[in-house]
């Protein structure tokens, strides 16, 4: 008997130590991400446990604008960033601080993402339309900002310089959306998810999408060459990520009619996942759902004319292209 209790007290440290080990081979890693519905497969891959199941100890460190994450990533404050291109992102990664790994949002029609929102006395003076912004006072987060090129577009589509356009760099979203709502700018680019409260209180109105008039290649997946010097931590996050950008895209993206997605048994938990990181209702997040490959493939052909748009701008040095800071061994070219 006391033979059988010593070989059983044997087992039980074997595999307490084979448990220590393999806590030992989880890799730890700090994600900068928005909260916003454009990085849902990030909230679905963490709250449904698949950067667990693939030996990730993934931490969320949230942000209030796209560049920051970009800087964060570089300084190593985070391993990865998870956000929209600005022309902050593309300087560091042309020094080689970065490097893009991997699609994310998009701009698509029929996907409400981005939206050109005009203060109330605007609107009534006769900014109806996305191509009436010329000449106005127009808020974004920063220059050189994907609200900033998205306005950019706006130009090049109907023929206003957007150097007649006042451009106005508050630096943070929600100042962006004080400003609206105060009236001290004409309009601003907000995501519909900073917008709604303040369009649903008759504080601003809407007057277009920025995936229904200009498409692109909004968001994507970045790390710094130290990071990438771990294949295995690379891969695991990359392979996580695949399978929530699958499992949005044919089930939630799948549902979408008329701009909104449907709430349902198989949608209503992975809206729900989406709301918790956001902070906003389903019944909100249903009507902003992003587009998202299913296999996170990035539009390398729209991220080589941003960076050529940016250069052109001033906003970006020159002497490097998409070539240089895409790693190519993970990305999946569209």
């Amino acid at each position: 008997m006391r033979m059988f209790a010593r070989l059983a007290l044997a087992g039980m440290v074997a595999m307490a130590a084979g448990g220590i080990a393999r806590a030992e081979d989880v890799l730890k890693a700090k994600i900068g991400v928005l909260r916003l519905s454009s990085s849902a497969p990030v909230f679905i891959a963490q709250d449904k446990g698949y950067f667990r199941e693939a030996g990730l100890d993934i931490e969320l460190k949230f942000f209030d604008a796209a560049q920051p994450i970009a800087v964060a990533t570089t300084s190593g404050d985070v391993d990865f960033g998870i956000t929209a291109f600005t022309a902050g992102l593309y300087n560091l990664a042309g020094k080689g601080t970065l490097k893009v790994i991997g699609g994310m949002s998009r701009e698509k029609a029929g996907y409400p993402l981005i939206g050109y929102f005009a203060a109330n006395n605007a609107y009534a003076a006769g900014l109806k339309t996305p191509k009436d912004l010329a000449g106005k006072r127009i808020a974004v987060t920063q220059v050189g900002s994907s609200f900033h090129y998205s306005l950019g577009l706006l130009a090049d589509k109907y023929g206003f310089k957007l150097a007649d356009v006042k451009i106005m760099p508050l630096q943070s979203l929600s100042n962006a959306a004080a400003a609206l709502k105060g009236e001290t700018v004409d309009a601003a680019l907000l995501p519909i998810s900073t917008a709604r409260a303040l369009v649903d209180s008759g504080g601003a109105k809407l007057l277009g999408w920025v995936g229904d008039e200009t498409p692109w290649q909004l968001g994507a997946v970045f790390a710094s060459p130290k990071t990438l010097t771990s294949k295995p931590l690379v891969t695991k996050l990359l392979a996580a990520l695949a399978r929530a950008d699958r499992e949005y895209h044919d089930v939630i993206l799948a549902s979408v009619k008329d701009g909104k997605a449907d709430i349902n048994d198989k949608t209503k938990p992975l809206l729900e996942i989406i709301a918790k990181y956001t902070n906003l209702p389903v019944e909100q997040v249903v009507g902003n759902c992003a587009y998202i490959d299913p296999e996170g493939k990035l539009d390398v052909r729209n991220v080589a004319n941003q960076i050529g748009w940016l250069q052109d701008q001033g906003f970006v040095d020159k002497g490097f292209d998409a070539d240089a800071i895409i790693a190519k061994e993970y990305v999946k070219a569209d």
